[in-house]
């Protein structure tokens, strides 16, 4: 297996590294430090804005499943990259953002895609994150490493009280203008994804679908599922027992109807999908991902390489 390396600063590295992990094609992330002279730096010397350094994170992926343009997106989407002073409440040179280039192929995406975003209009103000080549990068100390996961609560808060989580929302998770959806979705369709609607149980188009293939959402094209993550769960709806990338979807707290479950979510065009259980099979983790046909459209194994999904039939290896 051929892999690359990426490096990203966007701010605090706690907040870089759950975007990134766990998706398909990526191997490890660190957290660390790099852009600097001062050789294994301490996190204090790097808050100091004494060293040069700024937090980042390095990636290892397989660019035969992940490519480095796709991680290149993902890092936009996790920062304001018209800041040059720091990110959200962190301020200082520590915080700033910059993408490392590990080779000429990378520089080259990485120049198209900030100049893609300056043209695109999104930001009024300029794009100032700088492209440069990577330099030595130290891994942080062991208490920063994988901190969402380590510290759940308390990363929760601070992505929140940090104020990156209401930018990101705000600036990157805009769905699509729903009068244009309403004419173009049918009753169930536009009920299910815009008004968080259920569709009936065993009367649904893929609740008992057993081909091989993808699920995707049915709004935006992002890769949901797939069938060999399908089980019947007797309940149906189409149940999986996890997402093919689970940067492509959003658990949310849902108390409607006198209940506590986790609503289910498209990430980029902010779709309904379902509701995520834990009663699933324990031996693939226990979780039950209960989605409604209408949210999804179904590709066929065989159609995939020619409706543009070929880079997922690794999924069926």
């Amino acid at each position: 297996m051929t892999t690359e390396l990426a490096t990203f600063a966007g701010g605090c590295f706690w907040c870089m590294v759950e975007p990134f992990d766990e998706r398909p094609g990526i191997e490890n992330v660190v957290s660390g430090y790099t852009g600097g002279n001062v050789e294994n730096p301490t996190y204090e010397q790097v808050c100091s804005d004494t060293t040069g350094h700024v937090e980042a994170v390095q990636i290892t992926f397989n660019p035969d499943i992940m490519s480095y343009e796709e991680l290149v997106n993902t890092f936009w989407q996790q920062i304001d990259p018209t800041d040059v002073g720091g990110q959200f409440n962190d301020r200082g040179e520590s915080y700033q953002t910059a993408i490392f280039y590990h080779n000429e192929d990378q520089r080259q995406i990485a120049e198209q895609s900030k100049q893609k975003l300056q043209a695109s209009g999104k930001f009024p103000k300029p794009i100032v994150t700088p492209i440069l080549p990577a330099k030595p990068f130290y891994r942080a100390e062991e208490e920063h490493q994988d901190y969402y996961k380590k510290q759940a609560f308390h990363y929760r808060l601070y992505k929140k009280g940090s104020g990156r989580e209401d930018f990101i929302r705000e600036n990157w998770r805009q769905g699509p203008d729903k009068s244009e959806l309403k004419a173009k979705l049918t009753p169930i369709q536009y009920s299910v994804t815009q008004e968080n609607g259920t569709e009936q149980p065993f009367a649904n188009e893929y609740w008992d679908n057993e081909d091989e293939g993808i699920y995707i959402d049915l709004i935006s094209g992002d890769v949901l599922f797939s069938s060999r993550d399908k089980f019947d769960a007797a309940c149906g709806w189409p149940s999986f027992t996890k997402p093919v990338d689970p940067y492509q979807v959003e658990e949310r707290t849902d108390t409607s109807h006198g209940m506590v479950r986790t609503e289910v979510r498209s990430k980029h065009a902010d779709s309904h999908l379902g509701h995520v259980f834990d009663d699933g099979p324990k031996d693939k983790g226990g979780l039950r991902y209960c989605m409604n046909s209408a949210a999804m459209k179904f590709i066929p194994k065989e159609e995939m390489k020619e409706k543009g999904y070929e880079k997922y039939l690794y999924l069926f290896d």
